[in-house]
């Protein structure tokens, strides 16, 4: 009977973590329909409907979603972040966050830009740059953004979901100004998850 029992709370365990993984890969999904759909919605976008077709993306892993603990940083002195083409925007540390990826410790800062910091419904934005061993292999070589907001934080810790991590503007077509990730935030490790290199024809 012991040995029945025993059978049974695995493979309700196995069933639930089951339900888990499905739940959060539809979760993944909407994320990236929602994504795709926002490339339509901005006039000034780089891409066009047909092509989405060619954005790719790491199979949705929830080992990715990692609770990081913030330290604030506080009366930051403002900085220029460079971007790729053109001038940079001033920006100011927001927090310093420790997370563990795939059993290595890692950090990463957040930042905030002071243009958005005076937009209405914008003010709270948080940016999380960063490049990682993908870059340039698997991923774009200019490095990847998250996005946060103030809300996120929560007991002075934020969940962090690489997941959701994105490609800048720049990935895409020339012309745009993109923030360059700052060299504290260069990964010494490979993050695969959230999205690949483009594969359709950059400029088009």
């Amino acid at each position: 009977m012991k040995t029945n029992i025993k059978y049974l709370l695995v493979m309700l365990l196995l069933a639930g973590l089951k339900g888990f993984a499905q739940d959060y890969k539809a979760q993944i999904a909407g994320h990236r329909k929602q994504y795709m759909a926002d490339f339509l919605e901005d006039k000034n976008s780089p891409l066009k409907k047909d092509d989405l077709q060619f954005l790719r993306f790491y199979d949705a892993d929830s080992t990715y979603k990692v609770t990081a603990k913030a330290e604030f940083i506080l009366n930051a002195p403002t900085f220029i972040m460079p971007v790729f083409v053109g001038n940079g925007s001033d920006y100011v540390k927001y927090a310093l966050l420790k997370m563990v990826v795939k059993g290595k410790p890692i950090e990463l800062t957040v930042y905030r830009s002071i243009a958005l910091a005076k937009v209405a419904g914008l003010s709270d934005y948080l940016f999380l740059p960063f490049t990682d061993e993908t870059n340039g292999k698997g991923t774009y070589g200019g490095g990847r953004y998250i996005d946060l907001r103030e809300k996120d934080f929560k007991d002075n810790t934020v969940i962090i979901d690489f997941n959701k991590a994105y490609n800048p503007y720049c990935a895409f077509s020339a012309g745009y100004a993109c923030p360059k990730p700052p060299g504290e935030n260069q990964l010494p490790v490979a993050i695969e998850a959230g999205e690949k290199m483009y594969a359709g024809k950059p400029g088009h």
